[in-house]
């Protein structure tokens, strides 16, 4: 079994309140789940409204496979146009 994770931190300029975080966020972190099948959670700045490091993980028989995904699903987050990526970083443990 391989584990792939990810993290994430990104700016949200558009939002005004943490109302408008968080809308934005549960869209992504859906799209996220169903299309790459990742487990997404927000980790860190929850309070703070332009801001957001997420946590993502896969789980694969293959680890290639598993950095494919992870890869993806990071590339997925850079093209978001609500968002500019600040920093990501993808680990195998």
């Amino acid at each position: 079994m391989i584990v792939v994770s990810g993290e994430v931190e990104i700016f949200l300029p558009a939002c005004r309140s943490l109302k408008d975080k968080r809308q934005v966020l549960a869209s992504l972190k859906d799209r996220l789940r169903s299309r790459f099948e990742v487990a997404v959670a927000e980790v860190e700045y929850q309070e703070k409204w332009q801001r957001a490091r997420l946590g993502l993980v896969t789980v694969s028989a293959s680890a290639q496979r598993a950095e494919e995904v992870m890869n993806r699903a990071v590339r997925y987050v850079e093209e978001d146009l609500r968002v500019q990526v600040l920093d990501s970083v993808v680990e195998e443990r």
